[in-house]
């Protein structure tokens, strides 16, 4: 307790809420490719500019879905799982890439 009251957990305002991207890009040989980051418009600008080693050779690239989170764990988690066997039908079941 402090000396103007109790101590009182505040939620961070919306501007200090940091979201982790899980990301889906289409790549020039129709095949998708998944991934994870903090800054989706600079990572989605390092894969076109031919940054990024596992889509370098497959540009250009276009962002075709993206999941915001807040936890960084859980972000890493769903990109895991959206690798797996599991997760791409997860994907083609909702329509999110068409293969």
């Amino acid at each position: 307790m402090s000396k103007d009251g109790p101590d009182i957990k505040r939620r961070p305002s919306a501007d200090a809420v940091r979201f982790y991207y899980v990301y889906i890009l289409r790549c020039n040989d129709g095949k998708p490719y998944t991934g994870c980051t903090d800054d989706l418009k600079d990572r989605c600008d390092r894969h076109q500019k031919g940054n990024v080693p596992a889509t370098k050779n497959r540009l250009p690239v276009k962002l075709i879905s993206y999941f915001a989170f807040t936890n960084k764990y859980a972000a890493f988690n769903f990109e895991k799982y959206l690798k797996s066997g599991s997760g791409r039908a997860f994907l083609k079941k909702h329509d999110i890439i068409n293969q």
